[in-house]
């Protein structure tokens, strides 16, 4: 029942929430809200309904129209330019990281092909639910989350958690934007600096998977690692000037709020799909590629994995990770929408194209990665790793050893970058958003400086993470901040509009 519950609770915003004339809080969408020449021409078109010929009712009805559409519907807070600019942009925000190195090795860890199972169950029974039930709160009060929760004030403090989560996020992000970058400069030489040991690299160094030059090349070239978290170093500085460029990739694609970023999507939320198909096509063409995939999701699919709870656990936590429930980010994103836009159909598109595009990833990664064993001679599970250990360190061996190595290399660390700058858009955009929300007559025409100064703040808080301990903390935001808190947000939510704000307007 409770997983069920945010259907019901949208049904009860489209009824309750639009005939109660009382609740001043969604009440956003005013007919004064349309310009003065607007209401003339509706006023023109009632007073010649009954005395005007019919060709001339037509040309007013027509005029005021086109004087409505050529305006956004909520002018004071502007709506996105068109359908596919939302989708995209929701889809980017969706598609992130965990999509690319997350999933698959999930997969891989809980029975390869069986993990499919749970993971589609979370999907339809609290993946789509929960991303309707936000993207309707959001497209209906055109607030974000914090201002959405004047609904239930007793909870107010549920928005401010997501907005803290949504900032540490946007750090994390930040800083892995800015490890892409590193990467794909590294990557425009030939050979690539980590395909063979080089001065950088200490006794350890060989060609096997443990102490393999693409390992030592993240730890004593890319990071410069200290020993420990206790161990700051100085800053990294061309981890440091890669984190400022991101910072102004960003500050520059929002600029403009959604206006510009709506069109930065079309490029940076599709070429993401272009580069994993072209990989999976090279990747299915090399010795071993069959392998890696039946390991992946194949012939060496464990069942019996299934009778596991941590299976399913991991399958409701990657739904969530995956979707980015709960960080206030579809609210945001879903409250440019219009009013009476389709936003089922919406969270069905979307959260479907986002678990395709993980199932669609792993296949890419997992060729390669078969490729990989079937050149070291291993295992395919000594050569697989999650998370940084596979974006940076497994993937980059595998693509040193193939033919044109840097065309391949560049092409993977760019669909890391445009992955990660279409998360971290929503993610300032978030912020900003809240503070134009709190202060509209301050900041509405100052979104500009907002956003400059919202990413400069961002860049100075993930210097930390550029020093020689930076990783470490990189490693304590994604294990901590972006696990149990979500699902803890999320089940606030469905508490807070399924049984406290819905059975009080019952």
């Amino acid at each position: 029942m409770l997983i069920i519950a945010p259907f019901f609770a949208v049904c009860h915003l489209n009824s309750n929430f639009c005939n109660s004339q009382s609740n001043t809080i969604f009440r956003l969408r005013q007919f004064n809200e349309i310009d003065l020449m607007t209401q003339i021409f509706f006023t023109f078109n009632v007073a010649f309904h009954v005395l005007s010929p019919t060709y001339l009712k037509l040309i007013i009805c027509v005029f005021s129209r086109t004087l409505v559409n050529n305006g956004d519907e909520n002018p004071d807070r502007g709506n996105w330019t068109n359908k596919t600019e939302y989708i995209l942009s929701m889809i980017g925000y969706a598609v992130g990281l965990g999509n690319i190195w997350r999933f698959p090795y999930m997969a891989y860890k809980n029975g390869g092909g069986a993990f499919l199972i749970p993971y589609l169950l979370m999907l339809v029974l609290c993946g789509i639910p929960l991303f309707f039930l936000e993207s309707a709160i959001g497209q209906f009060c055109s607030q974000g989350p914090i201002n959405m929760w004047r609904a239930v004030p007793v909870l107010q403090g549920v928005g401010l958690s997501m907005v803290m989560v949504n900032a540490l996020v946007s750090i994390y992000y930040n800083v892995i934007i800015a490890y892409s970058l590193y990467y794909m400069f590294a990557s425009m030489q030939f050979p690539l600096p980590w395909s063979s040991c080089s001065s950088w690299a200490d006794r350890k160094c060989s060609s096997l998977p443990k102490g393999s030059p693409s390992e030592q090349y993240w730890d004593h070239v890319a990071l410069q690692r200290s020993s420990g978290l206790d161990e700051t170093g100085p800053v990294v500085w061309h981890l440091a000037l890669c984190l400022l460029l991101s910072s102004i990739i960003v500050a520059a694609a929002l600029i403009r709020g959604i206006k510009s970023s709506g069109k930065v999507v079309y490029f940076t939320a599709t070429f993401p799909y272009v580069v994993i198909l072209i990989l999976l096509i090279r990747g299915v063409t090399l010795e071993g590629a069959r392998d890696g995939i039946d390991f992946y999701i194949g012939s060496q699919s464990n069942l019996t994995k299934l009778t596991e709870g941590q299976v399913w656990k991991d399958a409701a936590t990657q739904t969530f990770f995956s979707l980015s429930i709960a960080w206030g980010g579809v609210p945001t994103l879903a409250s440019y929408s219009n009013f009476h836009n389709n936003m089922f159909l919406d969270s069905v598109i979307v959260t479907v194209i986002n678990d395709g595009t993980s199932v669609f990833a792993g296949f890419a990664i997992f060729s390669i990665l078969g490729h990989m064993a079937h050149v070291y001679g291993k295992p395919i599970g000594n050569v697989v790793k999650e998370g940084f250990g596979l974006a940076f360190i497994a993937y980059p061996d595998a693509l040193a050893k193939l033919p044109i190595s840097p065309l391949w290399s560049i092409l993977f660390f760019f669909m890391l970058l445009t992955v990660g700058l279409d998360s971290q858009f929503a993610a300032i955009e978030v912020i900003t958003t809240c503070l134009l929300d709190a202060f509209p007559n301050i900041l509405k025409s100052k979104r500009a400086v907002v956003t400059i100064l919202t990413c400069i703040i961002v860049f100075l808080l993930g210097l930390p993470c550029v020093t020689r301990a930076g990783i470490y903390w990189v490693t304590l935001i994604d294990q901590f901040v972006a696990s149990w808190v979500m699902l803890i947000l999320a089940l606030m939510e469905i508490i807070g509009f399924c049984y406290i704000y819905g059975k009080c307007n019952s």
